[in-house]
């Protein structure tokens, strides 16, 4: 290889984060041949095959994914130091791609985002919301949001909030009108507002807990979503009961719109952490914001509302 074919590399990875040659040629602001022409360069120099081409859609070959593993965070590395380069003394200049489930966006960056921004002015964030479990490292991120237990053993994991509470909430005027369950088993006799998971397609269990003993209910009703807080928004509606993170929706607790049940059987979590490979601390865009997020979180109320 007579010199390294960094521009049709940048493209491959515009491919394999847009999962297409036309979102790639878009965000790139060239044409759609020009994206095709340089993966297929891209490939004539590595004699593999990267990308699996069809009249709907793209898929990465297994070289494909190893080299977006491998090279999209040296790449993104180069690009910010570059980026630093240009910046003033002491300002910092780049780009941060967080992944988050919606549940977390009120409780982190909601706080954190508006003061971040004001204090590192030539920082992009980008935060992509995902309830699916994200490869950070295959996407392209530079760190995720998640509760700890789905984190890879690998990563390192910072704390944002304290533990909080996953409870069972319902209207009033649905409780009248159906009565308060008083033990786990009663919710299998309710209308229950379910969620179905983005990662595995299937409904998700109710997970109680009193002591050392816990529950996983098979809970149905005649609604279902893949948006755990617009469950809690039709329980408020009075459609049925619903598994809610409880300091998302404290306010409306607060004013009554909506009651815990079976509040002694009520899970806690850890809390959330972002996490991210070890080789991404030295990104000073991330290290800025996992600081200035550990400074503004500390003592949330909204995080520690479940460990009153």
């Amino acid at each position: 290889m007579n010199s390294l074919p960094f521009p049709q590399l940048q493209t491959f990875l515009a491919v394999a984060t847009a999962g297409s040659f036309s979102a790639a040629a878009r965000a790139l602001g060239v044409s759609r041949s020009a994206v095709s022409q340089a993966v297929r360069q891209l490939e004539e120099q590595l004699h593999v095959v990267l990308v699996q081409r069809t009249t709907r859609s793209v898929a990465l070959t297994d070289a494909g994914r190893r080299l977006v593993e491998s090279a999209g965070p040296a790449l993104a590395q180069a690009a910010s130091a570059l980026a630093e380069v240009s910046a003033r003394p002491g300002e910092v200049v780049g780009r941060l791609r967080i992944t988050a489930p919606r549940a977390a966006a009120p409780l982190v960056f909601g706080p954190v985002l508006p003061t971040f921004r004001a204090r590192h002015p030539r920082v992009e964030v980008e935060v992509a919301i995902d309830d699916r479990l994200v490869d950070i490292v295959a996407a392209g991120m530079d760190a995720g949001v998640r509760l700890t237990e789905v984190i890879e053993r690998d990563m390192v994991q910072v704390r944002l909030t304290g533990p909080f509470r996953f409870v069972v909430v319902g209207a009033p005027d649905y409780l009248a009108r159906h009565g308060t369950p008083k033990k786990p088993e009663d919710l299998l006799e309710h209308e229950c507002i379910t969620f179905r998971s983005p990662t595995n397609d299937a409904r998700y269990a109710w997970e109680l807990e009193r002591g050392r003993r816990s529950w996983r209910l098979p809970v149905a009703g005649g609604v279902l979503t893949n948006d755990g807080l617009y469950a809690g928004q039709l329980a408020r509606a009075g459609l049925g009961l619903a598994y809610v993170p409880e300091p998302v929706f404290a306010d409306d607790l607060r004013a009554g719109r909506l009651v815990v049940v079976l509040e002694a059987y009520a899970a806690t979590v850890p809390g959330y952490f972002i996490y991210y490979p070890s080789r991404a601390q030295r990104s000073p865009p991330l290290a800025l914001f996992v600081a200035c997020a550990k400074e503004l979180l500390a003592g949330a109320p909204g995080a520690d509302a479940a460990s009153r």
